[in-house]
């Protein structure tokens, strides 16, 4: 989806139906929690990971030939919608992988490099594929030749890194499926229940969907900001610039805001270190304002904003996944076998639902973004994302977080 910005942006299509498009790419993690289930109660986690990963090598490649297609707008979307519902399959599997190979006090402790991973791809993706396309562009004089190429490039890297992970990833012994009654539905209903039946349900999907409203309407227009020329109240940047300012510094910072969000509440815990980190969140969102207001021509002073803005981002979702990791794991005190605070043997499921309720946080306010942008322009769109930041400290308010949880035992 990141990629896609930036590609259907080289490629002419509007800043309202790109937002608009890309964001219906999150439906099939917002409705994940409907087969989430069945990554439970069928094979191994491991099995669905390795599977699922050569799957989207596979459909890489189909974007990679559909690109160059005079309709490559629907030809694209349709493979990304599939590559969408295999993504967020292997979310569950991974996610639940994770909480298997990890007791549940090291969890949050390795959140943080659990993130560096994530981001540390998203380096490679948003800033070398960025940059290598913008270079490729250049050489090729076709845009969508270029796209062909960076699609096709991670296509093969994609298949080589499935197969790696077929010989050289762990096997934990408790990898094995949720053992299943004569009724399956009933199982699968089950797992749904137990979720919405925990006490302050209605306070945990406030929290969920309203954390990330800003940053899912801001997320849309940066890189179309970046791009667009200074007379269209943009900053006017190169494919190659964008990459780097926003795919490698940018990344970087959020890298270390994700690191150092970890160790924190390792140290201190998520309740004590929520509101620090709530505010790291979101004031840095100002600078946004700054750059459309003063529209700085180095790309020195628009990386700097960029990984202020990242940094604080990369603190502030450190909070909201270790939330995840407490809400699924059952140390809320309100899950668990005994119905006080035991381990939730449906975790897997769990945690798919609450990345499926964030994704819906993600999608909805994304859609409108491209639209109210066009109206307001780019300044002003940008002091409405600091605005929209209200809903996410009234959900925080309202939260219940177990004091020890998230620190690490001394």
């Amino acid at each position: 989806m990141t990629l896609a910005v930036v590609m259907y942006k080289n490629l002419g299509v509007s800043n309202t139906d790109i937002a608009l498009l890309t964001s219906w790419l999150y439906l099939p993690w917002v409705i994940k929690p409907l087969w989430g289930p069945v990554v439970d109660l069928l094979g191994t986690k491991r099995r669905w990971i390795v599977v699922l990963q050569f799957l989207v090598g596979a459909l890489l490649a189909m974007v990679a030939l559909a690109v160059p297609a005079p309709a490559f707008l629907q030809m694209t979307l349709v493979v990304f919608w599939l590559m969408a519902f295999a993504s967020a399959t292997h979310d569950i599997a991974a996610d639940g992988f994770y909480m298997l190979a990890q007791p549940a006090s090291q969890q949050a402790a390795f959140v943080g490099v659990r993130s560096t991973c994530y981001r540390l791809a998203m380096i490679g993706g948003q800033g070398g594929l960025v940059y290598l396309a913008g270079h490729l562009q250049q050489t090729t004089g076709n845009v969508a030749t270029a796209w062909a190429w960076v699609f096709g490039l991670m296509a093969a890297f994609f298949v080589t890194v499935a197969v790696w992970h077929h010989f050289v990833l762990p096997r934990p012994a408790s990898d094995r499926p949720v053992p299943r009654s004569a009724t399956f539905f009933a199982d699968f209903a089950a797992v749904f229940v137990a979720f919405f039946k925990r006490p302050g349900v209605a306070r945990i999907l406030a929290f969920l969907l309203l954390y990330r409203f800003a940053e899912a309407q801001l997320l849309k227009l940066v890189t179309p900001f970046l791009l667009d020329p200074r007379e269209a109240g943009g900053l006017g940047l190169t494919t190659q610039d964008v990459g780097i300012a926003y795919g490698t510094f940018g990344v970087g910072a959020l890298t270390l805001g994700g690191l150092l969000g970890g160790w924190l509440i390792s140290r201190g815990g998520l309740k004590k270190l929520l509101w620090p980190l709530v505010l790291c969140m979101h004031l840095p969102n100002t600078v946004y304002v700054a750059l459309a207001v003063w529209q700085p021509t180095g790309l020195v002073p628009v990386a700097a904003a960029i990984a202020t803005e990242q940094f604080g981002y990369g603190l502030g979702f450190t909070a909201y996944m270790v939330y995840m990791l407490m809400i699924a794991g059952g140390h809320d005190g309100t899950a668990g076998t005994d119905g006080a605070g035991g381990e939730n043997p449906n975790k897997t499921a769990h945690y798919a639902l609450c990345t499926g309720f964030m994704a819906l946080g993600m999608m909805l306010p994304g859609m409108w973004a491209g639209w109210l942008q066009d109206q307001l322009g780019y300044t002003n769109f940008f002091i409405w994302a600091c605005v929209a930041t209200l809903p996410s400290f009234a959900a925080a308010a309202l939260l219940r977080i177990d004091p020890a949880f998230g620190r690490k035992a001394e």
